[in-house]
């Protein structure tokens, strides 16, 4: 696992590394809050991210590029799939398109034959409350043991201890 490093800026102040998958779920809530963010730019985590921003605050206006560009974001957390989202943005991008979030949410949409169907059979009730009896085998005794042990007895069932 390797992580980046901050690097101080040449004016002096502290570099800082802001990764969108620690606030995507709050910018999901609040996509306006990205216009005005402080470390916008590093938030990005691919330049094709901030391109995409750049164009799409130029040709959609302010509301529509933080929900679309939030959008995507959360598509790369969510599909795990943030290097192949870039190169579609880009090819998008440079073919003069701005990306539109609902082609590109099908696009990286699970497959539907990736997801197995289960089935699950759920056992008849009867059958729980013949656990709730244990037979002791052998010839130290027939009689049946409660399922639960008062507190004194002990769980040994060969110590005969047992009422």
């Amino acid at each position: 696992m390797t992580l980046r490093r901050g690097r101080p800026h040449s004016s002096g102040k502290h570099g800082h590394v802001i990764d969108y998958r620690h606030v995507i779920h709050a910018l999901r809530r609040k996509p306006m809050a990205l216009l005005n963010l402080v470390y916008r730019e590093q938030l990005f985590p691919r330049r094709s991210y901030q391109r995409a921003f750049e164009a799409l605050l130029a040709g959609d206006g302010e509301k529509q590029a933080c929900r679309i560009i939030v959008g995507l974001l959360a598509l790369a957390h969510d599909r795990a799939c943030e290097a192949e989202l870039a190169e579609a943005i880009d090819a998008e991008l440079d073919a003069g398109r701005l990306p539109d979030l609902e082609t590109l949410s099908r696009r990286f949409a699970p497959h539907p034959t990736a997801i197995p169907d289960i089935t699950i059979e759920v056992a008849p009730l009867h059958l729980y409350d013949e656990l709730s009896t244990v037979q002791l085998i052998g010839a130290a005794s027939e009689r049946p043991i409660p399922a639960t042990l008062p507190a004194s007895s002990c769980s040994s069932p060969s110590c005969g201890c047992l009422p």
